[in-house]
């Protein structure tokens, strides 16, 4: 009975979860479709990639801090504190009526969101054993992938049934019930981590990338370049990279450790990233402002045209992790990937007004494709080439490069677009008309609305075209990468590792993660088949499945060994039958089932035979010489797998 109220409360805290990690993966790509009626309502089409970077920025610097606050004053209350500043700032964009407001509430929202990522992902490893961990893991690396997908769709529907304060709006319920759910379920756990928090050294950070988002935002439309102000700022951020670097040398606990530079693989993986990161925000940010207002479609309709690009990326994301589980070479998906970008990128540029929309969707298509050949093998290029100490930071601070490309990359664009549209609306009778919504366009007399539309078009065409040449630059940075042969595949986490806010980890932690990865997309029939010759033991795989489960049990009943499996009885008999048959498992006195002696010794050797294994998988980081690594192989080899082995279909 315990065990049952046991699983019904993981379950419910799994859903909260989901819920909680829904909502920060949609934030990021809901609000694309609905920004050119959003800035326009609130104050101009210049001021539209604020809305997107205040949000990236602000979730990417807390990501690691939250992972640390975390270990220091439990999961639950900082997950909870992560909901509850995420909702703040969600109703407070709602009701935002200037795009000061806007802006910031979308910055404290960030500051949410990138709690909610870091601090779910690390629940399932406090909650869920390390041999169905994987399962968890993918399924929630799929929320990334249908929530890149639906979230234009989504704003779309949102600005054109009711408005764009739906999008914020709608956060509220959802998050209010994951709140409740996890108040009422989850533990709180007693174990306490000390950290030295890198408080100066976030600050810093977010105040050199504020500094060069103010510059770029500001300059040449609000303020000349060479005013006091913009002088100002850009010694400011100069200033602030100088001293977060000098201050990350010597931190204890660096959000980003400096002697990680060192290694190449790290140095260009973090390189491209940023290139990639940059491309990805820019392109979704951008793209609707040429739909919407250039060619006229409604929200709704841009969102299904954003779609080809992001199923492009979730399919070559699965399909180049697969094969490079299969193949154990990476080195080429960077190089065709920023390739296909770069073209992708440059056919955007050629777009005109008069392009049909089936051109723009096959462009967009060639981008996302692109992208996913590149996100997540750079982070399999990093963990594969670092020793065990440096895994854990090593891994984070390659997605925080891919998260702060994102954000400037965001603004550097809205600066190449804003001062574009300032200069081409710059004539007398046209500057109002920056701060139009796209409905209000399509209103104005004919000549007027050409004029318009036009301007926007020479503003969108250079924002496109230095998207190329960076994205061209990233591609040549592919070929300076090492590629270090994978010992046993690599664990390809899909679109989600596209999105997800930089986690705080140990090495340990990471390569737990790395191996339930792994472990959850091998084939089951082909794990037992590859422990059946390792251990010499010739048994179809439901028999060795069977023979673990009986290892690792006291001596039980059929109906009591179903009833723990969740397995019906008529399931569990076959392959019981065959090994009682083969004098592996009997009954004993009491008519419960065990094994025999020798099943037993088999028992043994196939868990020698998954240590063995598990240790082949992570040589790359020399487990002989990190007793934590051992002993988590031994946990893993004792775990094997969870679930009855299906016979390969014909």
């Amino acid at each position: 009975m315990a065990s049952n109220q046991n699983q019904t409360s993981i379950r419910a805290v799994f859903g909260a979860l989901f819920l909680a990690l829904w909502l920060a993966a949609l934030d990021q790509t809901v609000v694309s479709t609905a920004l050119p009626t959003m800035v326009g309502d609130l104050g101009g089409l210049s001021y539209l990639s604020w809305v997107v970077t205040a949000y990236l920025l602000t979730s990417t610097v807390a990501g690691p801090l939250y992972g640390k606050f975390g270990d220091l004053y439990g999961r639950k209350i900082v997950l909870q504190v992560a909901i509850a500043v995420f909702l703040v700032g969600s109703a407070l964009c709602g009701i935002a009526q200037n795009m000061l407001q806007l802006i910031v509430f979308r910055a404290l929202e960030g500051a949410g969101g990138g709690g909610l990522i870091v601090i779910t992902i690390a629940v399932i490893g406090d909650l869920i054993p390390p041999r169905e961990r994987g399962r968890y893991q993918g399924f929630f690396g799929a929320v990334f992938g249908v929530a890149t997908i639906v979230g234009p769709l989504v704003g779309g529907f949102f600005v054109d049934h009711l408005s764009w304060r739906w999008i914020f709006y709608i956060n509220l319920p959802t998050g209010i019930l994951a709140l409740a759910v996890i108040a009422a379920v989850l533990p709180s756990r007693s174990t306490r981590r000390q950290h030295a928090v890198d408080y100066v050294g976030a600050l810093l950070l977010t105040a050199a990338l504020s500094a060069v988002i103010l510059f770029t935002g500001l300059g040449g439309t609000t303020f000349p370049w060479t005013s006091p102000v913009m002088i100002g700022l850009m010694a400011a951020s100069i200033a602030g990279v100088i001293a977060f670097v000098a201050l990350e040398m010597r931190a204890r606990e660096p959000i980003l450790p400096m002697s990680l530079f060192a290694n190449r693989n790290f140095a260009v993986a973090s390189s491209v990233g940023f290139i990639v990161g940059l491309s990805l925000f820019g392109a979704v940010t951008f793209l609707p402002i040429y739909l919407q207002v250039v060619k006229g479609v409604s929200p709704s309709i841009s969102g299904l045209l954003l779609m080809p690009m992001m199923l492009g990326m979730l399919a070559t994301s699965v399909i180049s992790g697969r094969m490079i589980s299969r193949f154990g070479r990476y080195k080429l998906f960077p190089i065709l990937g920023t390739a296909t970008m770069t073209f992708g990128l440059a056919a955007l540029s050629l777009l005109a007004i008069d392009s049909d929309d089936w051109q723009t969707a096959i462009d967009a298509l060639w981008l996302g494709l692109g992208m996913g050949m590149v996100m997540q093998v750079l982070l399999i290029a990093v963990q594969n080439s670092v020793d065990y100490e440096r895994l854990g930071v090593a891994t984070s601070g390659t997605m925080l490069f891919r998260s702060l490309g994102g954000a400037l990359g965001v603004a550097l664009f809205g600066a190449i677009f804003a001062n574009r549209l300032h200069a081409q609306l710059a004539g007398p009778g046209m500057d109002f008309l920056a701060t139009i919504i796209p409905a209000a366009a399509r209103g104005l007399p004919p000549d007027m609305h050409q004029e318009y539309i036009t301007a926007v078009m020479a503003a969108l065409r250079p924002v496109f075209l230095a998207a190329a040449g960076i994205s061209a630059l990233g591609f040549a940075l592919t070929f300076l990468l090492r590629e270090h042969p994978l010992r046993e595949g690599a664990p390809a986490e899909g679109v989600g590792e596209s999105f997800a806010m930089p986690r705080d980890a140990t090495s340990l932690e990471e390569l737990e993660r790395i191996i339930a990865l792994l472990v959850a997309r091998e084939n089951r029939w082909r794990l037992y088949a590859d422990l059946a010759r390792r251990a010499a033991i010739e048994l179809p795989a439901p028999e060795l499945w069977m023979l673990a489960r009986l290892g690792e049990r006291e001596s039980m009943t059929l109906a009591s060994l179903s009833a723990e499996l969740k397995i019906p009885q008529q399931q569990l008999a076959l392959p019981l039958h065959a090994l009682c048959e083969r004098g592996i498992a009997e009954k004993n006195a009491n008519g419960k089932l065990e094994l025999t002696p020798a099943g037993a010794a088999m028992r043994d050797r196939i868990v020698a035979a998954r240590r063995k294994a598990l240790a082949d998988m992570l040589a790359r980081w020399r487990p002989e010489e990190h007793p934590d690594v051992l002993a988590l192989i031994e946990r893993m080899a004792q775990a094997l797998t969870s679930d009855l082995p299906a016979p390969k279909a014909a």
